[in-house]
């Protein structure tokens, strides 16, 4: 057995270098949607994690010490009853947002802190994206520190079908042509609908896992692995892993559970 790469070693392990302060929870439902490029990009800036499985007991106990990530899969945010973790998942994140703790969602995790802040999550009305496709920035996406260095519209991976509805005083900070794509809930929650920390050539697995649903659409692997600009899209995730560093660690360090 080849010995694993230092990409492999960093996302079982979250261990990186001397000068990591910082420790995150990231709450992952399948293996294959991992940290990826952002991964490395926190790490790159202080910023370790560990990985929790969405299915592990007694989830809604951790202590709320850690910032939190939360990542996608292939499972709707209303689909409780078929996944009964679902519901627990959202009860941990609502500590989160109570507690004003830091957390980051991605897809299923962005559609996770909205059903979590008690906004609607259902099916989107103009049809799944999968594949790359652009995401434009409003005008207070152009100004918030996690977008800094990005430009107003950019081809970012996409991979859902659901959409959801602002939670009460959320600020959007980014759209597609057909959904809401980024939001911000106070100074401590971040929420992107989108992929921006996969890395191209491991998408060949998520087509292996969810062919039946290209199948369904009519899609091909292309629509998946067609990246625009590779070494672009790179840049950015790990530009969005610097921001992300920076934000976290401009957070309290610690808290107080009451829950």
């Amino acid at each position: 057995m080849e010995p694993p790469t230092k990409l492999q070693e960093a996302r079982l392990s979250g261990e990186g270098h001397e000068r990591e302060k910082l420790i995150c929870t990231v709450i992952r439902h399948v293996e294959i949607e991992d940290l990826g490029y952002l991964g490395l990009g926190l790490q790159q800036n202080g910023i370790a994690f560990e990985y929790i499985d969405a299915q592990t007991p007694n989830l809604e106990q951790l202590p709320l010490d850690r910032p939190l990530i939360v990542l996608g899969g292939p499972m709707s945010a209303y689909e409780a009853d078929a996944y009964p973790f679902l519901q627990t998942e959202i009860d941990f994140i609502q500590r989160y947002l109570d507690a004003a703790r830091p957390v980051l969602g991605i897809c299923l995790g962005a559609q996770l802190i909205a059903a979590a802040a008690s906004a609607a999550v259902y099916p989107g009305a103009h049809g799944k994206e999968i594949g790359w496709a652009d995401v434009q920035l409003t005008d207070a996406g152009s100004a918030d520190p996690i977008w800094a260095g990005f430009p107003n519209r950019f081809a970012t991976f996409h991979w859902h079908s659901d959409s959801f509805d602002l939670p009460d005083g959320a600020v959007l900070l980014g759209t597609s042509d057909r959904y809401p794509q980024a939001f911000r809930l106070g100074a401590n929650v971040y929420a992107v609908q989108f992929h921006p920390e996969v890395v191209p050539p491991e998408l060949e697995s998520w087509i292996q896992a969810y062919h039946l649903e290209l199948e369904r659409e009519r899609l091909t692997s292309e629509h998946v692995l067609a990246v625009p600009d590779a070494e672009e899209h790179r840049r950015m995730a790990f530009l969005f892993g610097e921001n992300i560093a920076r934000w976290l660690n401009s957070r309290p360090p610690t808290v107080e559970d009451h829950s």
